[in-house]
């Protein structure tokens, strides 16, 4: 059991001020500065004297665990955790945990929102518009969503919301995931597709849409490569709602190019850090694609059981020492604190 009077808890990001008080209610000190960075987060979390780090965006490198001996747990306020360095931590035996489904409505419904652009083209049109051009004509081509063939590559939480928007839209779902089971599948009305190379390749030729929702590692890294794209139906859509290193951006272009693809991504190889800068992927040349900002998470409902999740870890990690959602259990080292369920 930890006290938590006085635990500091420095969060590194953008907060829900509910959260934040929450977590005062817990006796807990909070320390709040949206503008630290990888190269700043050490030092704040020594001047503060916090045990307890929360981030959204924030890269954490393994240079902030080599400088703040002081800290004692880590919270990824969202699902993916891959801008920590979670072996890094593990090795300082300090737990590393994220909030995983709390965001999943709301990337499901970008990712739908990118679909019924690119089919609508609404971008294209409220741009010609404001340009001062009618076009009925060209903007009345659009296939519809309806009965189209829609391919989630990946089925957890966001791949599972995703399923049943596009169901209420009258599309077709199949769907390839590791943990994905026949019982499952048919309980939600969609087609299994085998865990293998081979069978995904012979969906993606069948797939009017590909959606991808896996997490980020070594197996998923490029995913979306030349055979991927090769394999896809020409004039299909590929949406990623993800992390941008699962797609091989050139790759993607070339498939643009040559088969036609329709586009639609939230997330990018080389996005910048930093939360406001001069920054424009090379895809953006490329006409006729879908882009965001990697706000899939950004929705207030969204933002707000993500805050109630982060404070449900430090009640647990207070009241009994547990790290809830813990995704380093296997890099910490013996005798860690916080090492639980």
């Amino acid at each position: 059991m930890t006290d938590a009077a006085g635990l500091g808890v420095l969060i590194a990001d953008k907060f829900e001020d509910s959260g934040v008080e929450a977590l005062e209610a817990l006796g807990c000190s909070v320390h709040m500065d949206p503008n630290l960075g990888p190269d700043t987060i050490a030092d704040a979390v020594r001047a503060t004297g916090s045990s307890v780090l929360v981030v959204r965006s924030t890269k954490v490198p393994a240079g902030v665990f080599e400088k703040a001996d002081g800290l004692r747990l880590v919270i990824r306020a969202g699902a993916g955790h891959d801008n920590i360095d979670s072996a890094a931590a593990g090795a300082k035996g300090v737990p590393v945990c994220n909030c995983p489904g709390m965001n999943a409505v709301a990337v499901a419904e970008l990712a739908m929102g990118h679909m019924i652009n690119l089919d609508r083209r609404i971008q294209a049109q409220t741009d010609a518009l404001k340009e001062g051009h009618w076009n009925k004509k060209e903007f009345s081509k659009a296939g519809g969503l309806k009965g189209k063939e829609l391919l989630v590559v990946g089925l957890g939480a966001i791949g599972t919301e995703l399923v049943k928007r596009a169901q209420a839209f009258g599309m077709k779902v199949s769907a390839q995931s590791r943990s994905l089971r026949e019982d499952t599948a048919r309980a939600l009305g969609i087609r299994l597709i085998d865990y293998s190379r081979e069978a995904l390749i012979e969906a993606l030729g069948r797939a009017d849409i590909v959606s991808v929702h896996v997490a980020l590692c070594d197996d998923t890294h490029e995913l979306c490569g030349p055979g991927f794209f090769a394999a896809m139906k020409d004039g299909a859509m590929f949406i990623n709602t993800s992390r941008g290193e699962i797609v091989d951006e050139e790759a993607l272009v070339a498939a643009i190019e040559t088969k036609g693809l329709r586009v639609g991504l939230d997330v990018y190889e080389d996005q910048p850090s930093e939360k406001d800068c001069s920054w424009k992927p090379a895809i953006a040349d490329v006409p006729g694609v879908s882009l965001t900002h990697h706000v899939g998470a950004s929705t207030d409902q969204a933002q707000l059981a993500v805050a109630e999740e982060t404070v449900r870890i430090v009640e647990r990690f207070v009241e009994s020492g547990d790290a809830l959602h813990c995704v380093n259990k296997d890099q910490l080292t013996s005798g860690a604190a916080g090492a639980g369920a």
